[in-house]
């Protein structure tokens, strides 16, 4: 079973539900490194400084945001820090609306949302719900550092969970020479649309996912591997074991809390980490054993540091990546 994202609640009015963020896409693609073809050495990239040639090592680096160009203000560790968004484990539900009115373009990138252990009638609840209204709900999440627009709709017997692009990431259509015109204009008559109708029709079917593959991918692993038998070359990868996490919750009188949300329209916060830390404190359970977890070493902080927080430095040469 995969390692979840994150584990948290989600909300909707007064009802929280323990949930884990876990992902929904696999990444398939075929990776390739270059190689020194005169002995197949791999081939690394080095930071260097554009005027002088000289390599930059990463204590030396900072960022910089290139307002106009050849212009840089510098930025802090501290200054993107401060930008991000607070950690929390919440996928809040501001809104439903109907299924209908998000546009393909929006969609981004799919998780799913699987309910934590004693929290499925509050999960099926809002699923079934869903099916029954026709209806999405409207979220903020964060992932990592960053916080995302989101929808969390029902697909079978699970919630998903879709990112969702922001208006300002689309392009509008209008940028571009799309045929706008009444369809008179285009001398299509209703004949050539009853026959494109009928063709359509005739080419209708079901979608089944299992029925399209990548060939790309299938000839060009076939061609990996007779590679490998020629060259004797083999590789072993160790895959770790996942943690499993599960988020507990009480008996919830789910009906209460349905009337006293659609009565004053409150929501229950989720609890933060402090007030959860504090409530397992309290809850004295036998002790049992668990696999240490190596811990994550402290980030280095920067060496270096701008003296001021807007620095205008002309370039000369291209910018080291």
């Amino acid at each position: 079973m995969a390692r979840p994202i994150w584990t948290g609640t989600l909300s909707f009015g007064l009802l929280n539900v323990p949930i884990r963020l876990m992902t929904a896409e696999r990444k398939v693609d075929l990776h390739f490194r270059m190689l020194d073809q005169r002995n197949n050495q791999p081939v690394r990239y080095e930071r260097v400084n554009a005027e002088s040639g000289e390599e930059v090592p990463w204590k030396d680096i900072v960022k910089a945001y290139e307002y106009s160009k050849g212009n840089y203000v510098v930025l802090e560790e501290s200054d993107i820090r401060s930008a991000a968004a607070e950690a929390h484990e919440t996928v809040e539900i501001d809104t439903f609306i109907d299924a209908g009115q998000l546009t393909p373009a929006y969609f981004e990138k799919p998780y799913f949302l699987v309910p934590g252990k004693k929290a499925e009638k509050g999960y099926v609840l809002l699923r079934e719900t869903l099916k029954r209204t026709k209806k999405i709900g409207i979220a903020r999440v964060v992932i990592r550092t960053r916080e995302y627009l989101c929808a969390v709709m029902p697909q079978d017997e699970a919630l998903m969970l879709v990112l969702l692009r922001f208006p300002q990431e689309l392009v509008d259509a209008e940028e571009y020479a799309l045929p706008d015109k009444p369809v008179a204009d285009y001398r299509i008559s209703d004949r050539e649309l009853d026959m494109a109708g009928e063709l359509i029709e005739s080419m209708a079917g079901k979608f089944e996912p299992e029925s399209y593959r990548d060939e790309f991918r299938e000839r060009l692993t076939a061609v990996i591997e007779q590679r490998l038998k020629s060259k004797g070359v083999t590789t072993t990868l160790e895959e770790e074991e996942p943690a499993h996490a599960n988020a507990t919750t009480n008996v919830v009188d789910f009906m209460a809390l349905l009337k006293k949300s659609i009565e004053g329209k409150e929501r229950t916060p989720a609890k933060g980490k402090d007030e959860e830390k504090s409530e397992k404190k309290s809850e004295k359970k036998p002790a049992t054993k668990k696999a240490a977890k190596k811990a994550e070493p402290a980030p280095k902080k920067s060496a270096r540091k701008s003296p001021a927080k807007k620095v205008t430095a002309t370039r000369k040469g291209r910018k080291a990546g």
